[in-house]
């Protein structure tokens, strides 16, 4: 077993070729369902499979214009802003007369022109956002986090199981990068105490990050980590460890995806 911090995700071709592979998992899954299956519900509360794919249809739309034309993007941020109103709930009834075939059209065009456009861009490029402007290859990385998180709804509400890969890196670097970020949101002062993450990975190496003398510790299944701070599951109900109140609170508030705080999901009954 190796311990290996991760490399900060700046390889913007290596990204974008671990978006194409997220993308085509998640394809493989949607390319095989029935017309019913479309609106099965899942785990996020009024969201079914077709509302979870024209989210990501939808927001890759806005990260191409965000990083092609930021003028404009601002400008629609502002006139989605300016009604109050919770931003992914209206884009989702917005399309829910959208069948579920031509969705899936939409999220192939979306995403493919998508991988096109940040394959020539320079990875540090500063691009807006729904909160603080980041650069492409975060852009990117956070592309590779919503992808996963909203195929892991589908995959709860297909009931289908599915495996860990090394991509997973992705999204616990954001999960670890965001600790400053879920306690600011939930109106809570951000703790001077560092707190180190321990994860191990599909391959069984631990990957880690913070300083290993940190009296606060994350530890446990990179798998279960990427679940709680993308808020698809409750700590509860994964094999992660917090020693010490800092990272303790952390972990009950962790959210890595933009926005005011999620809901979270409710431990499963026992």
């Amino acid at each position: 077993m190796q311990q290996q911090t991760p490399p900060e995700p700046t390889d913007l071709a290596a990204l974008v070729a671990d978006l194409a592979d997220e993308s085509a998992d998640l394809d493989r899954m949607l390319a095989s369902l029935h017309d019913g299956q479309w609106r099965l519900a899942t785990p996020a509360v009024g969201w079914t499979i077709a509302d979870q794919v024209s989210h990501l249809a939808y927001f890759d739309d806005a990260a191409l214009t965000a990083a092609t034309d930021p003028d404009r993007f601002r400008d629609e941020l502002a006139e989605l802003a300016a009604d109050g109103v919770d931003i992914p709930d209206r884009i989702a009834a917005r399309y829910r007369d959208v069948s579920g075939p031509d969705l899936l059209a939409w999220l192939r065009l979306s995403r493919a022109t998508l991988l096109d456009a940040f394959g020539s861009m320079e990875p540090g490029t500063r691009l807006p956002w729904y909160g603080p402007d980041m650069s492409a290859a975060s852009s990117v990385t956070a592309r590779i986090m919503e992808t996963w998180a909203h195929g892991q709804d589908v995959a709860d509400a297909l009931e289908r199981v599915r495996p860990a890969t090394n991509r997973l890196r992705h999204v616990a670097h954001l999960g670890v990068r965001t600790i400053g970020f879920s306690f600011a949101i939930n109106g809570r002062d951000v703790p001077a105490d560092p707190i180190r993450v321990e994860l191990t990975s599909p391959d069984g190496d631990v990957w880690s990050w913070g300083p290993a003398e940190a009296a606060n510790v994350v530890r446990g299944p990179v798998l279960d980590f990427c679940l709680v701070v993308t808020q698809r599951r409750h700590r509860d109900d994964t094999a992660l460890v917090a020693t010490g109140t800092v990272a303790t609170e952390w972990i009950t508030i962790a959210q890595v995806f933009a926005g005011p705080p999620g809901s979270g999901r409710s431990p499963i009954a026992s």
